[in-house]
């Protein structure tokens, strides 16, 4: 495979898959989005040439970028899965959140989740089937039913505290 036919590769890929990217890099990261999702594109632009199409390129690259990003977390001491009070203090002051607020809030929350929750919200808000999530996390398909149900449910219990709307 020459350098130029796996530069196309990558930019097909990322004009119709660059929303799975975007999300784990946003539930990943409260901050330096850019360079997990630099990191991120590395990885996906060396795994090319390995990939043998037993799979959706959705699924595939999805597998790369949440392997990376949970080696990239690990990594970076300076990312967290806590903010301070003065970081979200808007938020608990305000009646109403606009949308951008309810996302931002949305993806701090998914930030604080564990990998496995955070990768099934992920793999959930993409739109995969149970059954899928099941096969990408090695996890029971009933298990992710279950799962998926409790972390609705905190959710939206943290959710009230912020919108009487829900999220």
């Amino acid at each position: 495979m020459t350098e130029k036919q796996r530069q196309e590769i990558l930019e097909e890929w990322l004009r119709l898959h660059k929303g799975i990217i975007f999300k784990i890099v946003r539930a990943y990261t409260i901050s330096d989005h850019d360079d997990l999702f630099q990191e991120i594109m590395v990885q996906v632009w060396r795994s090319i040439p390995s990939f043998r199409k037993e799979c959706a390129v959705s699924t595939w690259l999805y597998r790369i970028a949440l392997n990376t990003a949970i080696r990239w977390v690990k990594k970076e001491k300076k990312h967290s899965d806590t903010r301070s009070l003065d970081q979200v203090q808007h938020l608990l002051q305000e009646d109403t959140l606009t949308n951008e607020e309810r996302l931002n809030w949305l993806y701090t929350e998914i930030h604080k989740l564990d990998k496995i929750d955070r990768s099934l919200v992920l793999l959930l808000l993409e739109g995969f089937s149970y059954k899928e999530m099941s096969a990408i996390l090695g996890i029971g398909e009933s298990n992710v039913g279950v799962k998926i149900n409790r972390i609705k449910k905190q959710l939206i219990a943290k959710s009230k505290k912020f919108d009487t709307d829900g999220i």
